[in-house]
């Protein structure tokens, strides 16, 4: 069996999915076996984020969440277990250049994951993998 083979192997399974690190040198692999899969796939730059506001703004604008969002924790955990206006196979977000949000704001960089494994576990009841991902040069080291 291939590693990309492998890879969208697990990524196409709910009871796998979750939020963590991967090696950067990783991401085309997961960004490809993602999209053979018929996921919604949202690659989020953070880079230069500095700020809960501004980090909210980089979901909603990435995800397309609707004019209902509230731009607070709350209604990002809502919009994230949600997602119909985002119908999908399964969901693959790619946190990109996260280092500066997380060293400017450690405690709402950590709100942040923590909602995006609530999410993958909300989906995970409904069989559909969300995949919450973060390319970093040594994801041991994260």
């Amino acid at each position: 069996m291939s590693e990309d083979l492998a890879l969208g192997s697990v990524l196409a399974d709910p009871s796998l999915a979750c939020t963590g690190f991967i090696a950067r040198g990783e991401r085309a692999r997961y960004l490809a076996a993602a999209v053979s899969l018929g996921f919604a796939v949202a690659e989020i730059d953070f880079g230069g984020c500095t700020g809960k506001d501004d980090a909210l703004a980089r979901f909603a604008r990435a995800l397309h969440f609707p004019d209902w969002f509230g731009g607070n924790w709350d209604a990002l955990q809502d919009s994230l277990s949600d997602l119909s206006w985002l119908p999908a196979e399964g969901y693959l977000l790619l946190l990109e250049d996260v280092a500066q949000w997380r060293e400017a704001d450690s405690e709402g960089f950590d709100v942040a994951l923590e909602i995006l494994e609530q999410a993958s576990n909300a989906w995970r009841l409904r069989l559909v993998p969300f995949w919450a991902v973060l390319p970093v040069e040594d994801p041991f080291t994260a």
